[in-house]
């Protein structure tokens, strides 16, 4: 992590390369996803609102994944795959 810039910003900017989610972010940089959470909604709005809007977009695009990605779990679990 480069120390003279905010988490938040370094997380953002994971996030927005990437695509990555909350907890696909927390997994790679070993934090919890409430922190990935709270620094990429809260603390990014402050340090970096023009990443804040970035991030925001491919967050709501995530959201709105989640159910196809949860049945796609679902397959995976009952075919014995994982």
């Amino acid at each position: 992590m480069r120390e003279t810039e905010p988490r938040a910003v370094i997380l953002g900017e994971y996030i927005l390369d990437t695509g990555a989610t909350v907890r696909a972010t927390a997994k790679v940089f070993k934090i919890s996803k409430s922190t990935v959470h709270k620094d990429v909604t809260v603390r990014l709005r402050h340090d970096n609102p023009q990443l804040y809007k970035l991030v925001k977009a491919v967050l709501e695009k995530n959201k709105s994944e989640r159910h196809i990605r949860g049945g796609m779990a679902t397959k995976r679990k009952y075919k014995g795959e994982r």
